[in-house]
């Protein structure tokens, strides 16, 4: 299972720290990763981590300003979202993947085709003008 909060209603320019919750599997055998879709659109990657020696990838669009972490103590992986668009508002998602897949699991982020194996509910984030 994967719970998502942190989500809500920010202005320009604000942040946000979304937490995902991670149990039911083990943590440190799962890549992390986070997705958004915004109304209208198809969902796309955000942010991975690798569980193994902690390599990130994030969407060109949010690099710079996003940050993915994770505390494998707390089975929890974060992403801190600083400078918030209007354009970065959807419903973001978070997925795990095992750690073998990092590869296929980064090049989700990039566009590629690959469905990781574990989906949160999602959480909103709106970010007003």
């Amino acid at each position: 299972q994967l719970e998502e909060s942190g989500g809500g209603w920010v202005q320009t320019g604000e942040s946000l720290k979304l937490s995902c919750v991670v149990s039911g599997v083990s943590f440190d055998e799962y890549v992390t990763g986070w997705f958004r879709q915004a109304p209208g659109k198809e969902r796309e990657g955000v942010s991975s981590m690798n569980s193994d020696d902690g390599a990130t990838i994030y969407a060109d669009s949010v690099k710079g300003r996003f940050t993915i972490s994770r505390d494998n103590a707390k089975n929890t992986v974060y992403l801190q979202m600083d400078d918030l668009k209007p354009e970065d508002t959807a419903v973001y998602y978070c997925a795990a993947t095992l750690r073998g897949s990092w590869s296929l699991a980064a090049g989700a982020i990039q566009g590629e085709v690959y469905e990781y194996d574990y989906w949160g509910q999602g959480t909103q984030v709106t970010v007003s003008s």
